[in-house]
């Protein structure tokens, strides 16, 4: 499948995008190097097989590049929590635009990315271990027209196995 490209102005027309129109405005926000980065093939097909073969979010496939890109980093380590916040809940919805253009649908759960540090007001809120160190969580996303492997949980039922507590807890 050809690439997805977001725009600003796709993005301001999405329903969920125009309310992050205070990122996408403004211009101390890595915006412009977001859409960059998520608009590229294989960054796409990275997001999709996070989904398909490791039974993760669509971000872990891309997490640690885009963690990595200076711009975005900058931004994300700032002490402002509530402006590094709005970022990434902007990056959210552009992984939730791209990957429904490509067939999929959001699932409703979280995935993890992280595991959150204490808090500390005068420092900005990062993680201790996990992929990412800015993310905690992002959405989880199923192939509208199904998944071509079924999970572990669902081959378990199948077969009639006993499904570990704490699969069947987070159900």
């Amino acid at each position: 499948m050809p690439s997805v490209i977001i725009t600003r102005d796709k993005f301001l027309d999405d329903l969920q995008g125009r309310t992050f129109s205070d990122v996408v405005k403004d211009t101390a926000q890595p915006f412009e190097a977001v859409l960059e980065f998520f608009n590229n093939d294989g960054k796409q097909r990275r997001m999709e097989e996070s989904e398909i073969h490791h039974d993760r979010p669509p971000l872990a496939g891309v997490i640690r590049e885009l963690e990595s890109h200076p711009d975005i980093d900058k931004t994300l380590e700032e002490i402002e929590t509530q402006r590094s916040k709005r970022l990434r809940q902007a990056i959210g919805v552009v992984v939730r635009m791209i990957m429904e253009s490509r067939g999929w649908q959001k699932t409703g759960r979280k995935g993890s990315l992280g595991v959150r540090a204490g808090s500390d007001p005068s420092q900005p809120s990062h993680n201790t271990g996990g992929l990412a160190f800015w993310f905690i969580r992002a959405e989880r996303y199923v192939l509208a027209k199904g998944m071509p492997y079924k999970s572990v949980r669902e081959r378990c039922k199948k077969l009639g196995y006993a499904v570990p507590r704490q699969l069947h807890d987070k159900s």
